[in-house]
């Protein structure tokens, strides 16, 4: 049988995984924007209008698909995430064989440099990652109560060149500075084609209420990273600035990016989903 897949905030990893799918699937793409319906079903989706903030526009997804791939965010306030409680309590009612939804590595907070897994216990630093673990402990749940094969796909920075937003040259041609290397943190990155390679194998291969850090293979302080995608776009590298500076200079999201260091393992990423990396590493990314 052709599987049916629904995905939940269809924007720019969903197209990558329609693109991928080429027509393969039966795919259904859940938008809040009737505007977005021409453009969806050229991608080869079947468009529904509803909005994960108004549970009564959610009840037509029950029984749907037979697989779910969750992109969308959390609301922007508080530390639960309303809308995955939104749309569990739909699919609730005639749940999926598989669900997959796109989390964030920012749940294991500050890490001081250590290289981790996903072993490591959660200890969310802001309000989004905070939303970001209930959301996971709300999905996990939803697996075991209804025998769902639930994925939780643990995400750091996306970047790629044809990615909106998604390139670092954008912040290079600001002039936004960066850390000395002294006061530098470790980043994390993926690739969006390869993120959207891993959301598909997910689907097919992903452990029940399992979790995998999407990340490639490198290790690169945030200086680093965008000197290296200066080089590449022949920029000037950005200037570096000591975190007291920065405390002076930068808003308050970017400090929070600053504060949190880490190195992600990506074992089962490998070995259970058997992902083979296109871009081990930005320089062949960007």
């Amino acid at each position: 049988m052709t599987p049916r897949l629904l995905i939940i905030g269809c924007g720019d990893v969903g197209l990558r995984v329609l693109k991928l799918l080429a027509g393969r699937w039966r795919v259904f793409a859940l938008t809040s924007s009737p505007a977005r319906a021409p453009m969806l079903r050229a991608a080869g989706a079947v468009p529904l209008v509803g909005n994960l903030d108004e549970p009564a526009t959610l009840a037509r997804l029950a029984g749907m698909a037979d697989l779910v791939l969750h992109l969308a965010p959390p609301a922007r306030d508080g530390d639960a995430d309303t809308r995955t409680r939104q749309l569990l309590a739909a699919l609730a009612r005639k749940p999926p064989m598989a669900l997959v939804y796109a989390s964030t590595t920012g749940i294991y907070g500050d890490c001081g440099g250590a290289l981790i897994n996903e072993t490591r216990a959660p200890n969310p630093a802001t309000d989004r990652a905070r939303r970001r673990v209930d959301a996971e402990a709300q999905l996990r749940a939803f697996g075991r109560r209804h025998g769902t094969r639930v994925s939780l796909l643990r995400i750091p920075g996306i970047y790629a060149r044809d990615r909106e937003g998604g390139h670092p040259r954008e912040r290079l041609e600001r002039g936004t500075p960066v850390l000395k290397r002294e006061d530098d943190v470790f980043t994390n990155h993926i690739q969006a084609d390869d993120l959207a390679r891993a959301c598909l194998l997910t689907l097919l291969r992903g452990l029940p209420q399992r979790a995998v850090n999407v990340c490639d293979d490198s290790q690169l302080l945030m200086g680093d990273y965008f000197d290296l995608a200066a080089d590449l776009a022949g920029l000037p590298r950005p200037e570096r600035i000591s975190r007291a500076e920065a405390a002076e200079r930068m808003g308050a999201m970017q400090l929070s990016f600053w504060s949190e260091s880490r190195r992600l393992g990506n074992g089962r990423l490998k070995r259970e989903l058997r992902l083979k990396l296109r871009y081990p590493t930005p320089k062949e990314g960007l």
